[in-house]
């Protein structure tokens, strides 16, 4: 009788210990999956903020590729004002050699015109 007590107050005991060892295992695992939903929670905060910042980069990437397009063909736009400006400088300078040119051709003839006219005037009086 007394075995047989001993054997039920052992099975009473071990089924306690179950019973306890599994509340402490829930609470270790209930314990366990809110640590672990906190430092997910807390890692997805930064991971969307990155994630927001990462798109306001790529925005502003965006934005400044048109930009320095613009600028590009805008650029290319006064260097073509420029070139066509120095072009002109340059037809301005040969028309003005071009007319010096001339200036000097016409004073020699005016010269040797005014020679030969005073050869004649001279002949006629002689």
């Amino acid at each position: 009788m007394l075995s047989r007590l001993l054997k039920e107050h052992q099975a009473k005991q071990n089924e306690r210990k179950e019973l306890v060892d599994g509340l402490r295992r829930r609470e270790a695992i209930a314990a366990a999956t809110c640590l672990t939903e906190a430092l997910v929670d807390h890692l997805n905060v930064g991971v969307a903020q990155a994630y927001i910042n990462q798109r306001k980069l790529d925005h502003e990437v965006k934005t400044l590729q048109v930009q320095a397009s613009q600028f590009s063909k805008q650029t290319a736009q006064w260097i073509s004002m420029v070139e066509g400006f120095n072009q002109a400088l340059k037809e301005i300078g040969d028309v003005e050699n071009w007319a010096r040119s001339i200036e000097m051709d016409m004073r020699t003839i005016a010269t040797a015109l005014e020679y030969v006219h005073k050869g004649q005037l001279q002949s006629a009086s002689s």
